[in-house]
């Protein structure tokens, strides 16, 4: 009878850590909202009519300066993997910066959440050739990495969350 109530009490200290570790992620949820860096490059102001009625006016030669825009070299939307379980939606942006380097931001970004989240740029969506850029920041919100220098971004062209400890993809987004 004793070896029962030790057993068990071994199997439950093992079984109920585990399962919290596993499981917790899934239901708490976290939230970065990162700025873009003030070294992003944007296109330069371009001067432009305001519309049609501009002419018409007295003065015709009314011109409203553009908002500045931030250079966007690649770009995809996250599709989770349709398993009800892991999911991935939101906005990836390949973004120049003055410095020649290159970031990815994740826009407008929501993903469940998981034990050991990663963020990778794949040539698959296997994860069987991969650059990490790191853990994810948070499932939720605006966030940044650093590309590492001299990634090629025509052969890993798919940006991944990916639970490292468990190999699941949770989602992707393709860039082009």
């Amino acid at each position: 009878m004793n070896k029962k109530i030790i057993l068990s009490a071994i199997v439950a200290a093992t079984i109920i850590p585990f399962s919290v570790y596993a499981l917790s992620p899934l239901f708490i949820n976290t939230t970065v909202d990162e700025k873009l860096p003030e070294t992003v490059l944007v296109t330069e102001s371009e001067t432009m009519e305001k519309d049609e009625m501009a002419d018409k006016m007295e003065d015709d030669t009314m011109m409203k300066d553009a908002e500045p825009r931030v250079v966007v070299l690649l770009s995809g939307s996250f599709v989770g993997v349709g398993d009800g379980i892991h999911d991935a939606k939101g906005n990836a942006l390949v973004v120049p910066l003055e410095n020649s380097q290159q970031i990815l931001r994740l826009e407008d970004f929501s993903s469940t959440n998981g034990p050991d989240l990663y963020v990778y740029l794949a040539s698959d969506a296997s994860a069987s050739n991969y650059v990490s850029l790191g853990r994810l920041k948070a499932n939720n919100g605006n966030q940044n990495y650093d590309i590492p220098e001299g990634t090629d971004l025509a052969k890993y062209d798919t940006v991944l969350i990916w639970c490292k400890q468990f190999s699941v993809l949770f989602g992707s987004a393709e860039l082009a």
